[in-house]
Order: structure tokens, then sequence, then C-alpha cells
């Protein structure tokens, strides 16, 4: 499974609850980038790149998959540089709470 078909199961494993009122747009630069806009409640996946990304996570497709699915720790990711981080570091350290990834393939 690529990245951008991972990605698109977003919306449904998204917690509301989790993210509380928290808006922004993360960006994902894997092998096809996507971004997912959080806003209202609500998340939803586009294909392609934000113009103006809260965050900027990128990744190779399997470490992103493995991220999600908690079998990869994010801080070890990013110390061992499977992942590089632009833009806001804490939202993304918040990002993973924000799905559920008993709900992703």
């Amino acid at each position: 499974m690529s990245a951008a078909e991972f990605l698109k199961q977003l919306p449904q494993a998204f917690n509301p609850e989790a993210a509380g009122d928290t808006e922004c747009v993360l960006q994902f630069n894997t092998s096809t980038p996507a971004y997912a806009t959080i806003k209202d409640g609500a998340c939803t996946v586009t294909e392609g790149t934000a113009d103006n990304p809260d965050v900027t996570l990128i990744m190779e497709d399997d470490d992103l998959i493995q991220l999600f699915k908690g079998e990869l720790n994010g801080m070890t990711a990013f110390m061992t540089g499977k992942l590089q981080v632009e833009g806001d570091m804490m939202l993304g350290q918040r990002l993973q709470g924000f799905f559920d990834a008993s709900k992703m393939a």
C-alpha cells in the first residue's frame, strides 16, 4: 500500500475529541504528496501540496504507514533521520494522537 492510499483512511480514523479545537493543515511529503485539513471537527485529505501547511512531514511511504500504525516511534524516526519535520514541531508531535490507528489498514 502506498502512503497516498493509506492517507485516504485518515478521515475515518480521525478522532475529533482528541484534536479538540485544533485547526491545521498537515502536509505529507511522501512518494505522492498529500495534505490533511483539520477544521470544524473534521478531517479531509487532498492529493498534492498545500499552499501554507502548518507542519510538513517528509518521509518514506512505509515509514509513514508504520508511524500512524504505532509501529514506529515518532521521536525515534526523527532522531534517526527517517522523519523530517518542517513548521510547527509541537503540532507534529501531537498529530499522531488525532487518529485511531485501529481504524487504519
